[in-house]
Formats: structure tokens, C-alpha cells, sequence
């Protein structure tokens, strides 16, 4: 048992980080910080932001962990969160921790087939709800899940009809809690958290199957924040935007790790909004996949295309001043020669801090990116241009981080960083990864036979990821299922290809295709804005972007692009033939889950016809 009022403050980085059960955490940092700013945010369909204080923030906890007990939610039952970020969704996780009981973060992109799954999984009782949308879907499956019984809307805007008994606003909701009616109650059962409670049940996205309840414990979250806080320099000085879903668990142990040192929280809601929020709020810190980084490369770099030589040389020469100094020197350890030190003040001054307020990033600290492969081109660009990336590894099992670039150590483009402290870790069977420790999960939920696959005698976790270690630095080469021999018997690694691809600028998604074929191939969705410009300007006829990815001019100027990036490449490895594809691979097609990941065998399912033809003689 761990008392509620035991929290350990530790002094990392020159700053005090508090770790404590998370039924403490925020009511623990109100003592400490009162008034102070805890959360920017805007309202559902606002747009205007708004602040709120730590002593608020606290209130508003008590209030919902009052309002669970007034429901009759008991310890360790289950409670779902079917929304967007927004601010009522840390109120209703913490609030929920306040009377220990589990909850379960649903995609607020996952269909109708997937909530109903993981609330009969789970026994959900409460779900809680963002929108219209996720609120319909939660009406429309309520009558398929025994164990629900009540809906909760964060969105006032929401329409709820009077003959729905079963389905109450947040505001509502709230109001249950309010005086703390049950406060003696929470106060007992604050006074006895265990650290072997279970805190979450996350489901993971489902690229190869269906989809596990990964069991989180508060254990496991202690053991994550006290060895992120040891090696990621975030502080109270921090203004933290949240861009990736809480549901991901890279941006929920992002987001609790600027609690425990008093960091300001900007929540975004809408993702397609982020660089927008960006720019009105100034953040100094944010994770992100690399897809975001990609993004922000192609953009920077259509700009500098559409400028003249001269301004074109200027970049250029900045960007390997800024590559010097960043990546040569700094992320080596090692002090720039005064000569490059200079000449970088001016130029970052003159060029590389204009690209970064563009992006809204006036005062940068750090940028954990991690969830798939970073081109190298892409890390070096970014550090090239004055921004931290700290490049890094993790899983949902491992409650995110299992490895990261350490400010204090030498760090090198194309790895993942280093181990954090605590965590074993061994090279198996085909180079896998495998992982033993307190952040790893206990296993899947109620799924004797996925944990017997996962965890082998020693205790160690398969993360089914090949990597190695060199110089203490982790590596990874591929996942091990998504690997591809071609019928020549060449391995090949296609997230490798892809993230390769995926930095130019007319390339917006691609899946590479070589299982048992005789070469590689691939599938191209094209960025149709950019393509449809350089269509006009070459006097290329088009009325559809059919017409454009059938039109042979445009085939072979992006074939050539291709070639070009993959130069670097094996014989073997190289695409050699593609085909543009009219529309954006999706989930409501079953083609990305969740997380934006490829789904790769419904890709080939659903393109079949297609890949086929690539194949013909």
C-alpha cells in the first residue's frame, strides 16, 4: 500500500519533479503551484482559448471522483473515454484514479464494431463521450453492451434527446460531485492506492490481428515518469502541446511527465488544426510521429523551391552551417569551433529562427518523436534548422518510452536513443528486441494465450521489432513479421523504403509491395494540391485525379523522383515499378488503424487487381 501523501520530489535537470500515485499527482501540484497556469484549452467548436489554474484543476478532479462514487462506480471497475483531447478528459482520468478505477481510451476515429468490442471486452460501465459523432455511435451500440449504463457528453452542444434516460452532459455529471458529498469516502480510499492496481486498459491498434487490452498498472506509470524525468529536460518552465490523441500512449506519458513538473499543458483538439495552435500559443515542447516532421519538410522545402537561386544557395549553405553546428557538434557533445559558432548565431538569427517561427516554435526545448521509422533526412533537417528532435522508441507493453536520446550523452541520426534506466534489454532470435522490467506490461487482458507468446521463461517481453546496439545506442531495422522475401529470396524491409519515399514533397502516403513477388513495388498516393499545380504549369491536360495518375508524364516524373531518393539502396531493394493511386488509403476502409499505421493486408486485399497488374510480363 502507498500512502496518498507520500510523494517523492525529485531534483533532475535543475528542476523538481514530483512522482507520487497518480490519484495524488495533480491535487499534490495544486499545494505546490495554487494559481499558477495548469491547462490552455479551447472549448468544443471555440475559438478563443482559455486558461485554467492548478487549484481548479484539482477541484475539478475531486469533483468527478465524487460524481463516480455517486454512480456507484467501485475500484477497479471499468470506465471508458470515447473523445478527442480536450480538457474534460483529464478530469475524468484523474478523477477516475481518485477512486481507482480503470480506464479504457477509445480513437474518437474507432468505428461503431471497435467501442462495442472493447466495452464488452473490458466490462465498461461509463462512457464518456466527446461530440456528436461519438456520441451517436455510443447510442447506436449502448443496447449491444450488457455491462453499460450510462453515457456522459463533454460537448454541451451535443443533442440529447428527453426520452434518453440514459445519457447526461458532463456539466451535469459534474454536478453530482459538486460540495464534495462523498469526499470522506475518496479521502479513504486515497489513503489506500496500491501500486499493483490496475490504472488503464489501452488497446493497441490491430495491424496484424485483433486487437489486445494492453494492462497498465500505476506501478508502471511511476517507474516511466521517474526514469523519463531522469533523461528528457522538460520543466515548469515548459509549455507543453498536446497534438497526438491521450489515447496514444506516447502522448499520455508525454502529457503526465509535464505534470509532474508543474509544465503548462496546451491541449489541441483538432489535429488538423495543430500547426495553427502552434502558432497562437508558442509551445516549447510537443511529441509528435514523424509523419508531422515530414510534413513540415516538405512544406519548408516547396517554399525555398519556389524562391529564386540565389535565395535557394542561402538556404542551402544555412541548413549545413546549422547541420554542422547541431548535429556534428552539439548532439555529439562536443563545443562547435568559435569560427562555426559564430557564423551559426548569424545565420540562425537571419534565416533558421524565421523557419521556426513559422511553425510557431519562437522558443523550442525539445520534440520527442517516435512511433515509426524517422528518415534520417528528415532528424537531420530538423535539428539543421535549431530544433531539438529527440528521437525515440517505445510500446504501448513498455508504457512508451523504452529508449530516447539523452542531452547528456552523444547521439547519433538513425538511432532511438538509449535505454532509460531500469529497463533490461537483450537481442533475441532475429535480432528481436526483447524487454524486462518495472515499466513493462503484466500482459494482455484476459489473454492467457497472447501473454504465453509474449513473455518467455526469463520473464523478458518480445517486442517482435529487430534491432541492435552499437556504442549503447539502440537501432532497429524492421518489424520482424513485416519483413518481405521477394521470390528471389531477398529480404526486404518496406517501412525502411517508405519512410526513404515519404520526404518528397509529391508523395503523400505509399505502401511498397514485394511478398513472394519477383521485385518491389509500389502503391503511391500523391499529394493531389502539389500535383495538380505542377500538372498546370507543364501543360499536363487533367479533369480528375484519375487523369492524373493515369497520365504517363506524370508516372514518369514521379518514377524519377523515386529513383532518385533510393539511390542509396541495394539492387534488390529498389522500387521498380509503381502505380498512382486516386484516392488516400483511410480507416473507414479498413487501410490505416488507429494510429495511422498501414493495415498492409487489407491494402493488398483491396488493391489486388492493381498489384497484380504490376506484376504482369
Amino acid at each position: 500500500m502507498r500512502n496518498f501523501y507520500l510523494c517523492i520530489i525529485i531534483n533532475t535537470f535543475k528542476r523538481m519533479q514530483t512522482i507520487c500515485h497518480l490519484s495524488a499527482l495533480i491535487h499534490k501540484q495544486a499545494e505546490k503551484y495554487g494559481n499558477r497556469i495548469a491547462i490552455t484549452y479551447k472549448g468544443f467548436g471555440e475559438t478563443q482559448w482559455k486558461t485554467i489554474s492548478w487549484q481548479h484543476f484539482s477541484m475539478r478532479v475531486k469533483e468527478v471522483s465524487n460524481a463516480l462514487l455517486n454512480i456507484g462506480i467501485k475500484p477497479q471497475e471499468a470506465i471508458a473515454v470515447f473523445s478527442q483531447n480536450c480538457v474534460q478528459y483529464l478530469y475524468t482520468d484523474f478523477g477516475a484514479y481518485g477512486v481507482k478505477a480503470i480506464t479504457v481510451p477509445f480513437y474518437a476515429t474507432n468505428s461503431e464494431q471497435q467501442i462495442q468490442y472493447m466495452i464488452n471486452d473490458a466490462q465498461v460501465r461509463v462512457i464518456f463521450v466527446g461530440e456528436q459523432e461519438q456520441y451517436d455511435k455510443a447510442q447506436r451500440i449502448f443496447p449491444l453492451c450488457a455491462s453499460l449504463e450510462r453515457i456522459v457528453v463533454y460537448d454541451e452542444a451535443v443533442h440529447i434527446a428527453e426520452e434518453e434516460t440514459n445519457a447526461i452532459h458532463f456539466s451535469e455529471f459534474i454536478k453530482l460531485g459538486e460540495g464534495l458529498p462523498r469526499q470522506s469516502e475518496l479521502d479513504i480510499l486515497l489513503r489506500n492506492v496500491s501500486n499493483d492496481d490496475m490504472c488503464n486498459i489501452l488497446y493497441t491498434s490491430g495491424t496484424t490481428g485483433e486487437s489486445k487490452g494492453v494492462m497498465l498498472t500505476y506501478g508502471q506509470y511511476e517507474a516511466a515518469l521517474r526514469a523519463n524525468g531522469q533523461c528528457v529536460n522538460v520543466s515548469e518552465k515548459d509549455r507543453v502541446i498536446d497534438f497526438l490523441p491521450f489515447t496514444h500512449i506516447f502522448e499520455r506519458g508525454w502529457a503526465y511527465l509535464g505534470l509532474t513538473v508543474g509544465a503548462q499543458l496546451i491541449i489541441n483538439t483538432y489535429p488538423q488544426e495543430i500547426q495553427q495552435s502552434m502558432r497562437e500559443t508558442h509551445p516549447t515542447c510537443m511529441s509528435a510521429v514523424p509523419r508531422f516532421w515530414e510534413k513540415v519538410y516538405v512544406a519548408v522545402k516547396d517554399k525555398i523551391d519556389r524562391a529564386g537561386a540565389i535565395k535557394q544557395r542561402l538556404f542551402a549553405h544555412a541548413l549545413s552551417v546549422g547541420k554542422r553546428y547541431n548535429v556534428d557538434y552539439v548532439m555529439q557533445g562536443k563545443r562547435p569551433p568559435l569560427a562555426l559558432a559564430l557564423e551559426y548565431k548569424m545565420i540562425d538569427r537571419a534565416m533558421l529562427s524565421i523557419v521556426r517561427k513559422q511553425i510557431g516554435l519562437d522558443h523550442p526545448n525539445i520534440f520527442p518523436t517516435a512511433g515509426a521509422a524517422i528518415s534520417p533526412a528528415i532528424e537531420q533537417f530538423v535539428h539543421a534548422v535549431g530544433i531539438n528532435m529527440v528521437a525515440g522508441y517505445g510500446l504501448t507493453e513498455s508504457l512508451a518510452t523504452v529508449s530516447c536520446d539523452r542531452g547528456d550523452q552523444p547521439c547519433t541520426i538513425g538511432s532511438v536513443g538509449r535505454v532509460i534506466d531500469g529497463l533490461q534489454i537483450k537481442i533475441g532470435e532475429n535480432d528481436e528486441v526483447l524487454l524486462k522490467g518495472p515499466t513493462i506490461t503484466k500482459g494482455y487482458y484476459k489473454r492467457d494465450n497472447a501473454n504465453q507468446e509474449a513473455f518467455d521463461a526469463d520473464g523478458f517481453f518480445h517486442t517482435g521489432d529487430a534491432g541492435y546496439i552499437k556504442n549503447g545506442e539502440l537501432f532497429l531495422k524492421e518489424r520482424i513479421k513485416d519483413l518481405f522475401k521477394t521470390s528471389n529470396g531477398k529480404y526486404i524491409a518496406p517501412q525502411m523504403v517508405e519512410s526513404m519515399l515519404l520526404v518528397d514533397k509529391y508523395v503523400d502516403q505509399i505502401a511498397i509491395v514485394a511478398e513472394e513477388r519477383k521485385f518491389v513495388s509500389a502503391l503511391l498516393v500523391p499529394d493531389f494540391r502539389l500535383l495538380e499545380e505542377y500538372a498546370r504549369q507543364a501543360g499536363i491536360p487533367f479533369t480528375s485525379r484519375e487523369d492524373l495518375c493515369n497520365s504517363p508524364r506524370i508516372n514518369a516524373m514521379m518514377m524519377e523522383r523515386v529513383e532518385t531518393l533510393q539511390q542509396s539502396l541495394a539492387h534488390y531493394e529498389k522500387v521498380k515499378r509503381i502505380t498512382l493511386i486516386p484516392r488516400a488509403f483511410s480507416m473507414e476502409s479498413g487501410e490505416l488503424t488507429s494510429t495511422l499505421k498501414l493495415k498492409r493486408p487489407v491494402v493488398y486485399k483491396n488493391f489486388k487487381e492493381i498489384i497484380d497488374k504490376m506484376y504482369e510480363e
